[in-house]
C-alpha cells in the first residue's frame, strides 16, 4: 500500500509591517491613506504569489482590507433635507474599503460631509478583515495556473480565499445586527461585497468597472442597443458633444474626435449582459446594459452596479399594453409595480411598497414631452402613468385567464413586463434611485400582435425616439446636485452614512 505523505503544517503567518492608525480632519488626505494602505497590501499578496515559483512555504501570507473608522459622541443637527452624510445616532462606525483608486471621489465627499456635519475627524487604519488573494490581483492580470498546480497543498492553506460567510447584503437589506462592542456599519457595502460584485460585473458586461458611469440605462432588447451605439459613435466623429469617450465590450475605446476603438480588443464572444459607457468626466456620463429577458438578469446586474452607487437607474424596453384604449408604440410612465418576479422576496419582502421618485418622474415626463413635442392634456394620447407588472412567466397569457388577468384588473395595471419592477425593487433595495419608461409593442389580451414586417417598422421608427427620451432624461437627472437626487425616501428609520 502506497504511503501518503501530508504537507508539514503551517509554521507561520507573514503580514505586512504594522500599520499605525491615524486620524484625519481632510478627507482628501485620509484616501490617500487609504490608498497606499490598499495598494501595499495588495501588492505584498502579489508579490507573495508570484515567490511561490521558488519555494514551497511553510507560512501563511496575509493582508488586511484599510478600514475607516469615526466616532460621534451627540446628537448633530443636520439639515434634513439630505438622506445621507449623517449619523442618526451617537457612537462607533467603521467600514472596510477596497479600490480606493476607484473610488476616490466618492469616499472625499462621503468623508467630507460626514466631517462638516459633524466636526470629528476620521480615523485610517488596519481592519481585521484579510483580503482574499483572488482580489488582490490587478485587473486583467492572466494568473499563470502552474504555480499552484507545484504547490504541496491547497492555495487556501496559504492565502486568504473568497469567505462567503462573510460576503452578504445584510446591511443593505437593514437586516444587519452589530455583536455586542462591534461597531455600527458605516458603509451599505463592506470591502469584499464590492470586490466580489466588480469581478462579475467584468464578467457579465466584458467591460472594466472603471468604465461605469453613475447614470445607468437597462433594456431587454438589442435595439436599443444598436441605437445607442449608433448615437454614440455619431458623438464620437463629431467631437463627444460634452462626452470624452464611448467604451464597448472588450473596454474597446473610441475617443471624442475618432472614428473608431483606440484602445481595447473585441471579445470572442458577447457577454451575457454587454454594456456600453458614453463616458464623461467623473463617470458623470450615461452606461447602457442590454440585460436580455426575465428577472433573474435584471437582480443579478442590479446586485453587482449597486456596489459603485450609481445616481440612477431607468429601465428602457417593451412591454405588453394591457388596455383597449392604448396603441403600439405609446409609452408607460410607471408610477407603482406589481412584483410577481420572485427573484426579490427573500431580501424585499413583497408587502413593501415601491414608491415613485419624484425627481425621477418629473424628468421622464419632460423629456417625453420635449422629444415628441406634445405637452399637457395631448400628451396623454401617447402616454400613460400607472402600474406596471412584472411577471416571471413569458408566457402568462397561456395560463387560465381567471387568473394573472384578473389580478392584473385588480392592480388597475396598465403594462406588463418581465424586468422593471425587480430594476425598481433593487434600486430601493440599495438606495439607487430608479425609474421605468416602457412601450407599448404588442396588445395580447386584446389579439394585437405585430406582424413581421409591422416589427420591423415598429423598431425602426420607435426605438430611436425611446431612447433619446432615455437620454435627455438622463443628461436632466445629471444636471441635478446628487443630495437632491437621492431621495429621502430610499432611507430607513437607522441608516449608514455614506449614500
Amino acid at each position: 500500500m502506497e504511503k501518503r505523505i501530508y504537507p508539514k503544517p503551517i509554521e507561520t503567518v507573514v503580514t505586512p509591517e504594522p500599520f499605525a492608525r491615524q486620524s484625519f480632519t481632510d478627507a482628501r488626505e485620509a484616501v490617500q491613506l487609504l490608498r497606499h494602505l490598499y495598494d501595499r497590501n495588495t501588492a505584498f499578496l502579489r508579490d507573495s504569489f508570484a515567490s511561490l515559483a521558488k519555494d514551497q512555504p511553510l507560512r501563511r501570507f496575509r493582508a488586511f482590507y484599510p478600514e475607516v473608522r469615526i466616532s460621534t459622541s451627540s446628537y448633530a443637527q443636520i439639515d434634513s433635507r439630505y438622506a445621507y452624510g449623517h449619523m442618526y445616532d451617537p457612537g462607533h462606525y467603521s467600514t472596510t474599503i477596497t479600490r480606493p483608486d476607484l473610488f476616490e471621489t466618492y469616499l472625499v465627499d462621503q468623508l467630507g460631509l460626514i466631517m462638516r456635519n459633524h466636526g470629528v475627524p476620521v480615523t485610517v487604519a488596519e481592519s481585521e478583515t484579510p483580503i482574499p488573494l483572488h482580489f488582490a490581483f490587478l485587473e486583467g492580470t492572466h494568473v499563470e495556473g502552474s504555480i499552484a498546480d507545484r504547490l504541496m497543498r491547497p492555495l487556501r492553506d496559504i492565502f486568504d480565499v473568497p469567505d462567503l460567510n462573510a460576503t452578504d447584503d445584510l446591511i443593505a437589506n437593514g437586516t444587519y445586527e452589530p455583536a455586542p462592542g462591534e461597531p455600527m456599519p458605516l458603509a451599505p457595502f463592506t470591502a469584499q461585497r464590492i470586490d466580489y460584485s466588480l469581478h462579475r460585473l467584468s464578467h457579465y458586461t466584458a467591460t472594466s468597472p472603471n468604465h461605469f458611469q453613475n447614470f445607468v440605462l437597462f433594456t431587454n432588447y438589442q435595439f436599443y442597443i444598436d441605437e445607442f451605439c449608433n448615437h454614440a459613435r455619431e458623438l464620437m466623429v463629431n467631437g463627444g458633444g460634452g462626452y470624452e469617450a464611448f467604451v464597448e465590450p472588450g473596454n474597446l475605446i473610441t475617443h471624442a474626435g475618432e472614428s473608431g476603438p483606440s484602445d481595447g480588443s473585441h471579445p470572442p464572444r458577447l457577454p451575457q449582459m454587454p454594456a456600453y459607457h458614453l463616458v464623461k468626466p467623473g463617470h458623470s456620463g450615461i452606461t447602457m446594459v442590454n440585460i436580455g429577458v426575465g428577472p433573474s438578469n435584471a437582480k443579478t446586474i442590479t446586485d453587482h452596479i449597486a456596489v459603485l452607487r450609481p445616481h440612477a437607474w431607468l429601465m428602457l424596453g417593451h412591454c405588453a399594453g394591457l388596455r383597449n384604449t392604448q396603441a403600439l408604440g405609446d409609452y408607460v410612465l410607471a408610477h407603482a409595480y406589481v412584483r410577481e418576479d420572485h427573484v426579490l422576496d427573500d431580501d424585499l419582502p413583497v408587502w413593501v411598497p415601491i414608491p415613485a421618485l419624484a425627481e425621477v418622474q418629473v424628468a421622464l415626463q419632460e423629456a417625453v414631452a420635449e422629444v415628441t413635442g406634445l405637452s399637457g392634456f395631448e400628451l396623454k394620447r401617447i402616454m400613460r402613468t400607472g402600474t406596471v407588472a412584472t411577471i416571471d412567466n413569458r408566457n402568462w397569457e397561456l395560463r387560465d385567464q381567471r387568473g394573472p388577468v384578473q389580478r392584473l384588473s385588480q392592480s388597475r395595471a396598465i403594462g406588463l413586463d418581465m424586468e422593471s419592477a425587480t430594476i425598481a425593487a433593487n434600486g430601493f433595495r440599495f438606495r439607487v434611485p430608479y425609474g421605468t419608461l416602457l412601450c407599448v409593442s404588442d396588445k395580447p389580451l386584446h389579439g394585437e400582435l405585430k406582424l413581421p414586417g409591422m416589427a420591423t417598422e415598429f423598431y425602426k421608427r420607435q426605438v430611436a425616439q425611446h431612447l433619446t427620451i432615455g437620454i435627455r432624461a438622463v443628461e436632466k437627472l445629471a444636471a441635478m446636485p446628487p443630495e437632491r437626487l437621492h431621495s429621502r425616501k430610499l432611507r430607513s428609520f437607522s441608516e449608514t452614512a455614506f449614500q
